[in-house]
This record gives C-alpha cells, sequence and structure tokens, in this order.
C-alpha cells in the first residue's frame, strides 16, 4: 500500500462525512442557495490566496527541480485558474474577512509550512487537492450532465483530468516523502493530512451556517 493510500484510509470516514454533508449534496443536485455558495466561493478566494503562499513556500524546501516546478505552477494556478472560477460567481474585490474556520485552516498549514518539515507540509496541503478531486467525481457521476446544472462549472473544474493529474502529482511526492520518512516523520505526516482533512470538513461547513465571529 502506497504511503498517500494509507493517509486516505486513515481519513475514510472524514471523506464520507464531506459526500454527506447538506453543503455538498446541495451542490450536487444544485439545490445549494445561491447565498451560501456565494459565501462560501468568498471564503474560499481568500483561503487560495493564503493556500498559494503555502505552495510557494513549499517551492523553497524541496530537493527536486520537478517538486520546486510543480509547487511553482501550483501557486501560479491556485491564484489565477482557480480565483477566475471565484471571480466568476462573487466580488473577489469586495470588503470580506476570513471566517474563523478559513482563520484557523490556513494558519495551520502557514504554521505547518514553518515547522521545518518538507514533508509534514506537503502532507498537510494534499487533502485540498485529493478531497475536492474526489467530491468533484463523486458529484460528476451523480449529477451526470452538467449542462445547465446551477454549479456546474465548479463540478466541472474539480472533476476535470487536468486537476486529477495534479493531485496525482501531488501524492507521487508525498509517497516519495513518506518512503524515506523516519517512522517518527511519517506520523506527523499522518497528523497532518489528518487535520487538513477535517479543516475540509469544517470549511464546507462553515459556509453551510455562514459562519462569522462571535463577537
Amino acid at each position: 500500500m502506497a504511503f498517500t493510500d494509507e493517509l486516505w484510509a486513515d481519513t475514510s470516514d472524514v471523506y464520507q462525512a464531506i459526500t454527506s454533508h447538506p453543503f455538498v449534496t446541495g451542490l450536487g443536485d444544485g439545490s445549494l442557495p445561491r447565498e451560501t455558495f456565494a459565501y462560501y466561493m468568498a471564503q474560499d478566494g481568500l483561503y487560495l490566496g493564503e493556500y498559494a503562499r503555502v505552495l510557494a513556500g513549499l517551492a523553497t524546501q524541496c530537493d527536486s527541480a520537478d517538486d520546486l516546478l510543480f509547487w511553482v505552477d501550483s501557486a501560479r494556478t491556485a491564484i489565477v485558474v482557480e480565483r477566475e472560477l471565484h471571480a466568476s460567481h462573487v466580488d473577489l474585490t469586495a470588503e470580506t474577512s476570513m471566517s474563523p474556520t478559513c482563520r484557523a485552516y490556513t494558519s495551520f498549514l502557514l504554521g505547518v509550512l514553518e515547522s521545518g518539515s518538507y514533508g509534514v507540509a506537503a502532507a498537510a496541503v494534499l487533502p485540498c487537492y485529493w478531497i475536492y478531486q474526489e467530491v468533484g467525481q463523486h458529484l460528476l457521476a451523480a449529477a451526470g450532465d452538467l449542462k445547465g446544472h446551477a454549479y456546474g462549472d465548479w463540478i466541472g473544474m474539480y472533476a476535470d483530468e487536468d486537476f486529477a493529474q495534479s493531485v496525482r502529482h501531488a501524492r507521487d511526492i508525498v509517497d516519495k516523502l513518506g518512503e524515506r520518512a523516519s517512522k517518527q516523520e511519517r506520523a506527523r505526516m499522518h497528523e497532518a493530512y489528518a487535520t487538513a482533512a477535517r479543516y475540509e470538513w469544517m470549511f464546507w461547513d462553515a459556509a453551510c451556517r455562514k459562519e462569522s465571529w462571535a463577537v
């Protein structure tokens, strides 16, 4: 079993919770209220700005030219390509503050990046790739034809083969790092991946609740 397969198996309950969450099921059948989706897209736009910084930071930690090019290209894609999708739904220049969950998730990723372990940081960013791909494919299978679907562009982007190729590349990097890591390092990679996977569920849940700061 590949190292990333271990990571997925250990968090399969989180993925099941994500696919059964009302936000995701509503996204799939098109019943998700437009204002809920707009809240999510605004928060995701803020998230991607910080996520891109983490990806760019990974490029400074790797010892492989291929890894460096992948992380740099991924950081650019997060800003240019994915945010184009967001901009088609919401005004990304509008004044919006990060939700508590968005702040916590991005702070976690930045903190892991600064911990000094390339393997742990790479494991932490993988759920945002892999879970989105799996959710996109899951929703595409359920929806079938996306023509006329309220959120077909979102589903289509993350179910796309180009995105799947990026996921495979990210998994290959984490597999390589996991294979050469010590037992203690592998445990830290497992923890980082699991924490980020839980934040993925929390991010969609926060959008469903239109989460705001209590005080």
